[in-house]
């Protein structure tokens, strides 16, 4: 995938550390602005426990979600946050490995939602996948849980 200075990029630059990542896009009204808001207090609550972990933000919709607009959503979401982009294939290929359903919606033209899985994947670059959080998880349990993951890893 393309990081926001357009460096391509694998999961093992991204992925050097515990890593929070989610899929979305930047035009969503609703679901993704407040799941990556409630990652950022989950990275910032586990910054106060003295664990040092990444959100990173990858969208389910290039064909809007350009380098230099995911660049700037992160810059705005969380001073660590990385965003990642790519082609339609390169994006596919990245929500295949995670297994994350998209598909573009309803609407027309450039006002068009996309649906998509809402799940925050807890990443290690030793031995990925280590639990994955729902919509209901609070930044306090995320936390939480992801504290215990690091003490175990």
């Amino acid at each position: 995938l393309l990081d926001g200075a357009g460096r391509i990029v694998t999961d093992a630059d991204v992925i050097d550390g515990p890593t929070l990542v989610y899929f979305g896009y930047t035009f969503c009204p609703d679901v993704c602005p407040f799941d990556v808001a409630r990652n950022a207090l989950a990275v910032d609550l586990l910054d106060e426990m003295g664990h040092d972990v990444t959100p990173v933000f990858i969208t389910v919709d290039p064909a809007r979600d350009t380098v230099g607009i995911v660049d700037r959503y992160a810059k705005d979401m969380h001073p660590k946050m990385v965003a990642l982009t790519g082609s339609e294939d390169q994006v596919k290929a990245a929500a295949r490995a995670y297994r994350v359903f998209y598909a573009k919606g309803s609407g027309e033209g450039d006002f068009y939602l996309m649906d998509h899985s809402t799940f925050t994947y807890l990443m290690f670059p030793e031995t990925g996948l280590a639990t994955y959080f729902g919509r209901t998880a609070s930044p306090e349990e995320m936390a939480t849980e992801t504290a215990c993951h690091i003490g175990n890893v």
